[in-house]
């Protein structure tokens, strides 16, 4: 057993042993640390610190597994991420995926924020992430592959899964959302794009911006896993606004948190239709 496998073996065999009997979920829900789910009744929390194997660099003391009923379906929540810019290594940040895949998850639906570059956009709404381009200078597969996880070079075509994707839409419809269509573009952060960057990251097509999903879906592909994105749109990054934006910190702060707000209050809405009927 490769040393990979064996730490994905540590963690799956600690939430077993504390998991409530005869729980299993094959949906996961993968969200920032405040994010609210409506309508989530907990059955067991675990906390990601006491979780082994200890990981090198970040701070995941907040982070934890939340075993629960959503719309009358098993999930399994990870409320907490393991940013690349917080320090861990892109392998860890596969790890939590690695994890839930051996838990028995086939669906993976992951809740990031965003910016958009895109004009016809706005903050406070939900980017819905078919695409990407991962610009973050590395990702979880580099090194040798366990050929147990998934293969060597697995096929990024139909990274966010075409079929479940139209389910969501059509959720997305049925509940009156505003359907933003997105290309995200994955950086590290945790630094903000100067105006620059936000042309360069529209120019080659991109619609939002953001610092974890692209890593996470690459592992999803990698293990097999059907991912499904939403992209909370916080900041206005479209390139000609940047440039005319005279509000300072405390105002930009201000405005983030109410878009964050906006968007999360639809999500939480909907994220329980999508977990019934995907």
């Amino acid at each position: 057993m490769t040393e990979q496998r064996e730490r994905i073996k540590q963690s799956v065999d600690y939430i077993k042993s504390v998991m409530p009997k005869g729980f299993s979920a094959d949906t996961a829900i993968y969200t920032e640390e405040n994010f609210n789910i409506g309508d989530l009744k907990e059955i067991s929390k675990i906390k990601a610190s006491d979780i082994p194997p200890a990981f090198e660099g970040g701070n995941n003391q907040n982070s934890k597994f939340i075993l629960g009923k959503l719309n009358g379906k098993n999930v399994i929540v990870v409320k907490g991420r393991f940013h690349f810019y917080d320090g861990y290594k892109m392998r860890d940040i596969g790890h939590v995926i690695y994890v839930l895949k051996s838990l028995g998850v086939k669906k993976l639906i992951t809740v990031d924020e965003v910016g958009h570059l895109n004009p016809r956009f706005s903050t406070g709404e939900i980017a819905f992430i078919y695409d990407h381009i991962n610009l973050m200078g590395d990702n979880p597969l580099i090194g040798k592959n366990d050929d147990e996880l998934g293969v060597r070079f697995p096929d990024m075509s139909n990274a966010y899964d075409r079929n479940l994707y139209s389910k969501v839409y059509k959720i997305l419809q049925d509940n009156k959302v505003r359907i933003n269509e997105a290309i995200y573009v994955g950086t590290t952060g945790p630094e903000s794009e100067t105006d620059a960057e936000a042309r360069f990251y529209r120019e080659i097509g991109g619609d939002v911006v953001g610092y974890s999903t692209a890593a996470e879906n690459i592992t999803a592909v990698h293990c097999g896993m059907k991912h499904i994105a939403l992209g909370l749109i916080t900041r206005d990054l479209v390139a000609d606004k940047m440039m005319e934006d005279s509000r300072n910190d405390a105002e930009r702060t201000k405005d983030k948190k109410k878009a964050l707000s906006t968007a999360s209050a639809i999500a939480g809405k909907i994220i329980k239709d999508i977990v019934k009927n995907i």
